[in-house]
């Protein structure tokens, strides 16, 4: 198995919830190790960059809009093969089709307002984190 970090965004609906720390929490709960923590608004230019393998999709704009609408929790969590368990953590990106037990399943509402963000692969990994964290300090 191999050490790897990976970037959660808590998105502004879990923020505004009050969701941070059970969300932090359940990482920490599973053996996650929080290597690094931003609270911040995340610009247009930055949610573009982030996003921008949606580009051109119907959906880019709802996407664009909702995670610059307001503060967003960034963290970066570590851990044996991390990118596919925190995934699995979280749960289905459709809150309806997470099963209980995942942050999704037991947090989230809507599709398009889910609570979390984590990266879902190596790559996405590798270029998310550097958006997050330009200081490399990861």
């Amino acid at each position: 198995m191999a050490t790897e970090t990976t970037l959660v965004l808590v998105k502004p609906d879990g923020v505004s919830r009050g969701l941070c720390g059970e969300i932090v929490g359940r990482f920490e709960r599973r053996g996650y190790e929080l290597r690094g923590a931003r609270l911040l608004k995340i610009t247009r230019a930055l949610a573009q960059r982030h996003y921008a393998e949606h580009r051109g999709k119907p959906f880019f704009g709802e996407l664009v809009s909702f995670i610059t609408s307001g503060p967003v929790l960034a963290l970066a969590v570590r851990g044996e093969n991390a990118i596919d368990g925190v995934r699995a953590l979280m749960g289905a990106t459709d809150p309806a089709d997470s099963a209980p037990g995942t942050i999704r399943g037991d947090l989230a509402t809507l599709l398009g307002e889910n609570v979390v963000h984590g990266s879902d692969s190596k790559a996405s990994a590798k270029r998310e984190l550097a958006l997050f964290f330009p200081d490399g300090l990861v």
